[in-house]
Protein backbone atom coordinates (compact mmCIF):
# COMPACT_ATOMS: atom_id res chain seq x y z
CA UNK A 1 0.00 0.00 0.00
CA UNK A 2 1.75 3.56 -1.15
CA UNK A 3 1.18 5.86 1.63
CA UNK A 4 -0.25 8.56 -1.32
CA UNK A 5 -3.56 7.70 -2.83
CA UNK A 6 -2.85 8.54 -6.29
CA UNK A 7 -5.86 9.79 -9.36
CA UNK A 8 -4.47 9.23 -12.40
CA UNK A 9 -5.29 11.46 -15.42
CA UNK A 10 -6.02 9.91 -19.05
CA UNK A 11 -2.83 11.13 -19.75
CA UNK A 12 -0.47 8.92 -17.84
CA UNK A 13 -1.91 5.94 -20.36
CA UNK A 14 -1.28 7.35 -23.47
CA UNK A 15 2.04 7.51 -25.61
CA UNK A 16 1.07 11.16 -27.20
CA UNK A 17 -0.04 12.28 -23.63
CA UNK A 18 -2.91 13.81 -24.97
CA UNK A 19 -5.41 11.57 -26.05
CA UNK A 20 -9.09 11.53 -25.15
CA UNK A 21 -9.63 8.27 -25.77
CA UNK A 22 -7.74 5.13 -25.01
CA UNK A 23 -8.31 1.34 -26.93
CA UNK A 24 -6.79 -1.24 -26.47
CA UNK A 25 -5.63 -5.07 -26.50
CA UNK A 26 -5.75 -5.73 -22.71
CA UNK A 27 -2.41 -8.05 -22.47
CA UNK A 28 0.05 -4.96 -23.66
CA UNK A 29 -2.01 -2.44 -21.69
CA UNK A 30 -1.41 -4.62 -18.32
CA UNK A 31 2.36 -5.07 -19.27
CA UNK A 32 2.88 -1.25 -19.48
CA UNK A 33 1.45 -0.60 -16.30
CA UNK A 34 2.91 -3.72 -14.15
CA UNK A 35 2.74 -1.00 -10.97
CA UNK A 36 -0.72 -0.06 -11.00
CA UNK A 37 -1.99 -3.07 -8.80
CA UNK A 38 -2.25 -0.81 -5.75
CA UNK A 39 -5.18 0.97 -5.13
CA UNK A 40 -5.45 3.90 -7.33
CA UNK A 41 -8.38 5.91 -9.10
CA UNK A 42 -9.39 7.48 -12.18
CA UNK A 43 -10.37 10.79 -13.68
CA UNK A 44 -11.50 9.49 -16.76
CA UNK A 45 -13.95 6.36 -17.49
CA UNK A 46 -12.28 2.81 -17.58
CA UNK A 47 -13.64 0.08 -19.09
CA UNK A 48 -12.11 -3.63 -19.15
CA UNK A 49 -12.97 -6.84 -21.40
CA UNK A 50 -11.74 -9.97 -19.85
CA UNK A 51 -11.64 -12.93 -22.31
CA UNK A 52 -8.59 -14.96 -20.42
CA UNK A 53 -6.98 -15.36 -17.62
CA UNK A 54 -7.86 -14.99 -13.72
CA UNK A 55 -7.69 -13.36 -10.61
CA UNK A 56 -9.29 -10.66 -8.60
CA UNK A 57 -10.23 -6.83 -8.95
CA UNK A 58 -11.94 -4.68 -6.32
CA UNK A 59 -14.27 -1.61 -6.81
CA UNK A 60 -14.84 0.56 -4.48
CA UNK A 61 -14.04 -2.21 -1.70
CA UNK A 62 -16.12 -4.58 -3.09
CA UNK A 63 -14.01 -7.95 -4.35
CA UNK A 64 -15.08 -9.64 -7.52
CA UNK A 65 -13.40 -13.30 -9.17
CA UNK A 66 -12.28 -12.26 -12.80
CA UNK A 67 -13.59 -14.74 -14.69
CA UNK A 68 -13.34 -14.90 -18.80
CA UNK A 69 -16.12 -12.20 -20.49
CA UNK A 70 -16.63 -10.04 -17.14
CA UNK A 71 -16.88 -6.74 -18.53
CA UNK A 72 -16.13 -3.99 -16.06
CA UNK A 73 -16.93 -0.71 -15.79
CA UNK A 74 -15.28 1.78 -13.77
CA UNK A 75 -16.49 5.36 -13.28
CA UNK A 76 -14.46 8.30 -12.83
CA UNK A 77 -13.19 8.68 -8.95
CA UNK A 78 -13.63 4.95 -8.22
CA UNK A 79 -11.36 3.09 -6.36
CA UNK A 80 -10.12 -0.01 -7.86
CA UNK A 81 -7.04 -2.52 -7.24
CA UNK A 82 -6.23 -5.88 -9.22
CA UNK A 83 -4.38 -8.98 -8.75
CA UNK A 84 -4.69 -11.15 -11.49
CA UNK A 85 -3.45 -15.06 -12.20
CA UNK A 86 -2.34 -16.41 -15.70
CA UNK A 87 -2.32 -14.64 -18.87
CA UNK A 88 -4.67 -12.24 -18.90
CA UNK A 89 -6.28 -10.74 -21.70
CA UNK A 90 -9.42 -9.03 -23.59
CA UNK A 91 -9.80 -4.89 -24.03
CA UNK A 92 -9.41 -1.56 -22.01
CA UNK A 93 -11.30 1.55 -23.55
CA UNK A 94 -10.30 4.76 -21.35
CA UNK A 95 -12.02 7.73 -22.07
CA UNK A 96 -12.18 11.28 -20.84
CA UNK A 97 -15.79 11.82 -19.05
CA UNK A 98 -16.31 15.35 -21.19
CA UNK A 99 -15.75 12.55 -24.40
CA UNK A 100 -19.37 12.50 -25.75
CA UNK A 101 -20.13 16.41 -24.52
CA UNK A 102 -19.84 18.19 -27.93
CA UNK A 103 -21.05 15.13 -29.83
CA UNK A 104 -24.75 14.19 -28.36
CA UNK A 105 -27.48 17.23 -28.00
CA UNK A 106 -28.08 15.66 -24.67
CA UNK A 107 -26.09 16.15 -22.16
CA UNK A 108 -27.62 13.16 -20.13
CA UNK A 109 -27.57 10.71 -22.62
CA UNK A 110 -25.43 8.17 -21.26
CA UNK A 111 -27.21 8.46 -17.37
CA UNK A 112 -29.40 5.88 -19.08
CA UNK A 113 -26.81 3.04 -18.75
CA UNK A 114 -26.61 2.56 -14.93
CA UNK A 115 -22.86 0.39 -15.62
CA UNK A 116 -21.62 4.17 -16.62
CA UNK A 117 -22.93 5.57 -12.89
CA UNK A 118 -20.77 5.01 -9.93
CA UNK A 119 -22.91 1.97 -8.03
CA UNK A 120 -20.85 -1.12 -8.28
CA UNK A 121 -23.70 -3.33 -8.07
CA UNK A 122 -24.05 -2.49 -11.78
CA UNK A 123 -20.20 -2.45 -12.38
CA UNK A 124 -19.26 -5.99 -13.72
CA UNK A 125 -21.95 -7.50 -16.45
CA UNK A 126 -21.29 -11.24 -17.35
CA UNK A 127 -21.46 -11.57 -21.36
CA UNK A 128 -23.83 -14.62 -22.42
CA UNK A 129 -22.31 -16.71 -25.16
CA UNK A 130 -24.29 -15.73 -27.78
CA UNK A 131 -23.25 -12.00 -27.66
CA UNK A 132 -19.37 -12.73 -27.34
CA UNK A 133 -19.01 -12.76 -31.37
CA UNK A 134 -20.80 -9.42 -31.80
CA UNK A 135 -18.77 -8.12 -29.37
CA UNK A 136 -15.24 -8.87 -30.07
CA UNK A 137 -15.64 -8.04 -33.34
CA UNK A 138 -16.96 -4.44 -32.21
CA UNK A 139 -14.12 -4.27 -30.19
CA UNK A 140 -11.11 -5.95 -32.64
CA UNK A 141 -12.53 -2.95 -35.25
CA UNK A 142 -12.78 -0.16 -32.35
CA UNK A 143 -9.05 -1.05 -31.63
CA UNK A 144 -8.04 -0.94 -35.25
CA UNK A 145 -9.75 2.33 -35.45
CA UNK A 146 -7.97 3.84 -32.27
CA UNK A 147 -4.69 3.44 -34.39
CA UNK A 148 -5.46 4.38 -37.76
CA UNK A 149 -4.89 8.25 -38.55
CA UNK A 150 -8.55 9.32 -40.39
CA UNK A 151 -9.91 12.40 -40.55
CA UNK A 152 -13.20 11.08 -38.89
CA UNK A 153 -11.48 8.75 -36.42
CA UNK A 154 -12.49 10.11 -33.15
CA UNK A 155 -16.22 10.92 -34.11
CA UNK A 156 -15.50 7.07 -35.46
CA UNK A 157 -14.64 5.49 -32.07
CA UNK A 158 -17.38 7.82 -30.33
CA UNK A 159 -20.30 5.89 -32.44
CA UNK A 160 -18.51 2.73 -31.95
CA UNK A 161 -18.84 3.01 -28.03
CA UNK A 162 -22.32 4.24 -28.18
CA UNK A 163 -22.86 0.96 -30.11
CA UNK A 164 -21.35 -1.00 -27.19
CA UNK A 165 -23.25 0.66 -25.07
CA UNK A 166 -26.68 0.15 -26.12
CA UNK A 167 -25.31 -3.66 -26.86
CA UNK A 168 -24.34 -3.79 -23.03
CA UNK A 169 -27.61 -2.33 -22.32
CA UNK A 170 -29.83 -5.02 -24.26
CA UNK A 171 -27.80 -7.38 -22.98
CA UNK A 172 -28.00 -6.68 -19.22
CA UNK A 173 -31.80 -7.56 -18.95
CA UNK A 174 -31.22 -8.05 -15.26
CA UNK A 175 -30.98 -4.29 -14.34
CA UNK A 176 -33.41 -3.60 -11.00
CA UNK A 177 -34.56 -0.41 -13.25
CA UNK A 178 -35.80 -2.72 -15.74
CA UNK A 179 -38.33 -3.39 -13.92
CA UNK A 180 -39.64 -0.49 -12.72
CA UNK A 181 -42.61 1.72 -14.59
CA UNK A 182 -40.95 4.82 -16.11
CA UNK A 183 -41.74 7.44 -13.20
CA UNK A 184 -39.76 5.29 -10.17
CA UNK A 185 -37.21 4.65 -12.55
CA UNK A 186 -36.73 8.05 -13.11
CA UNK A 187 -36.93 9.14 -9.76
CA UNK A 188 -34.91 6.48 -8.16
CA UNK A 189 -31.51 7.48 -10.84
CA UNK A 190 -32.28 11.49 -10.49
CA UNK A 191 -31.60 10.88 -6.51
CA UNK A 192 -28.88 8.95 -6.53
CA UNK A 193 -27.32 11.37 -9.29
CA UNK A 194 -28.30 14.15 -6.54
CA UNK A 195 -26.91 12.30 -3.98
CA UNK A 196 -23.48 12.45 -6.24
CA UNK A 197 -23.43 15.96 -6.38
CA UNK A 198 -25.12 17.08 -2.65
CA UNK A 199 -23.75 14.12 0.10
CA UNK A 200 -21.32 16.66 1.61
CA UNK A 201 -24.37 19.24 2.69
CA UNK A 202 -27.61 17.02 2.09
CA UNK A 203 -27.41 14.10 4.68
CA UNK A 204 -31.36 14.34 5.20
CA UNK A 205 -33.73 12.30 3.08
CA UNK A 206 -36.32 15.01 3.49
CA UNK A 207 -34.25 17.87 1.75
CA UNK A 208 -34.13 15.60 -1.20
CA UNK A 209 -37.61 14.30 -1.38
CA UNK A 210 -38.25 18.30 -1.34
CA UNK A 211 -35.85 19.08 -4.71
CA UNK A 212 -37.30 16.11 -6.35
CA UNK A 213 -40.91 17.63 -5.76
CA UNK A 214 -42.08 13.82 -3.56
CA UNK A 215 -42.76 13.19 -0.33
CA UNK A 216 -40.09 11.24 2.14
CA UNK A 217 -42.22 8.48 2.45
CA UNK A 218 -42.84 7.92 -1.16
CA UNK A 219 -38.89 8.39 -1.69
CA UNK A 220 -38.26 5.96 0.69
CA UNK A 221 -40.59 3.44 -0.46
CA UNK A 222 -39.70 3.29 -4.21
CA UNK A 223 -36.23 2.63 -2.31
CA UNK A 224 -37.19 -0.13 -0.24
CA UNK A 225 -39.22 -1.55 -2.97
CA UNK A 226 -36.26 -1.64 -5.74
CA UNK A 227 -32.89 -1.60 -3.70
CA UNK A 228 -34.20 -3.23 -0.62
CA UNK A 229 -32.96 0.06 1.90
CA UNK A 230 -34.28 3.19 2.79
CA UNK A 231 -33.38 6.55 1.59
CA UNK A 232 -31.33 7.71 4.38
CA UNK A 233 -29.55 4.61 3.90
CA UNK A 234 -28.25 4.82 0.60
CA UNK A 235 -26.99 8.75 1.74
CA UNK A 236 -24.99 7.47 4.51
CA UNK A 237 -23.63 4.47 2.41
CA UNK A 238 -22.29 7.26 -0.21
CA UNK A 239 -20.67 9.01 2.68
CA UNK A 240 -19.00 6.31 4.39
CA UNK A 241 -17.93 4.91 0.24
CA UNK A 242 -16.23 8.40 0.45
CA UNK A 243 -14.60 7.91 4.02
CA UNK A 244 -12.85 4.75 2.98
CA UNK A 245 -12.16 6.38 -0.71
CA UNK A 246 -9.89 9.14 1.67
CA UNK A 247 -8.83 6.35 4.76
CA UNK A 248 -6.84 4.77 1.66
CA UNK A 249 -4.43 7.75 1.67
CA UNK A 250 -2.00 7.40 5.08
CA UNK A 251 -1.05 11.03 4.31
CA UNK A 252 -4.26 12.35 5.51
CA UNK A 253 -4.93 12.01 9.29
CA UNK A 254 -8.58 10.87 10.52
CA UNK A 255 -9.53 14.14 11.73
CA UNK A 256 -8.64 15.92 8.73
CA UNK A 257 -11.10 13.29 6.76
CA UNK A 258 -13.69 14.47 9.07
CA UNK A 259 -13.53 17.82 8.43
CA UNK A 260 -13.55 17.20 4.69
CA UNK A 261 -16.53 15.20 4.87
CA UNK A 262 -18.54 18.24 6.79
CA UNK A 263 -18.56 16.69 10.05
CA UNK A 264 -18.33 18.77 12.95
CA UNK A 265 -15.76 16.76 14.87
CA UNK A 266 -13.42 13.44 15.10
CA UNK A 267 -15.52 11.57 17.16
CA UNK A 268 -18.78 12.21 15.88
CA UNK A 269 -17.12 11.00 12.45
CA UNK A 270 -15.57 7.86 14.12
CA UNK A 271 -18.61 7.04 15.73
CA UNK A 272 -20.34 7.22 12.72
CA UNK A 273 -18.32 5.41 10.76
CA UNK A 274 -17.83 2.39 13.41
CA UNK A 275 -21.90 2.03 12.90
CA UNK A 276 -22.16 1.62 9.39
CA UNK A 277 -19.03 -0.74 8.83
CA UNK A 278 -18.24 -1.67 12.26
CA UNK A 279 -15.22 -0.84 11.87
CA UNK A 280 -13.32 2.34 13.41
CA UNK A 281 -11.65 4.19 11.11
CA UNK A 282 -7.58 3.20 12.13
CA UNK A 283 -9.05 -0.44 11.88
CA UNK A 284 -10.49 -0.20 8.49
CA UNK A 285 -6.64 1.42 7.56
CA UNK A 286 -5.20 -1.48 9.19
CA UNK A 287 -7.15 -4.06 7.34
CA UNK A 288 -6.74 -2.84 4.14
CA UNK A 289 -2.80 -1.82 4.71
Amino acid sequence: MKSGFPVYDICKFSVSQQQDVIISQLGPYLAALQKLHFPHRHDFYHLVLFTAGGGSHSIDFQNFLVQPFQFYFMAPGQVHSWSFEGEIDGFVINFRADFFKSFLLNPDYLDQFPFLGTQVDHSVIEIPVDSRPVLIDLLNRAVLESENKRRFRVDTIRVMLLQLFLLIGEINTSEKYQTLESSKSTLLKRFEKLIEHNYLELRRPKQYADILCVTPNYLNAVCNDVLGTSAGDIIRNRIVLEAKRKLINLNVTVTEIAYSLNFEDNSYFCKFFKKQTGLSPNSFRSAIH
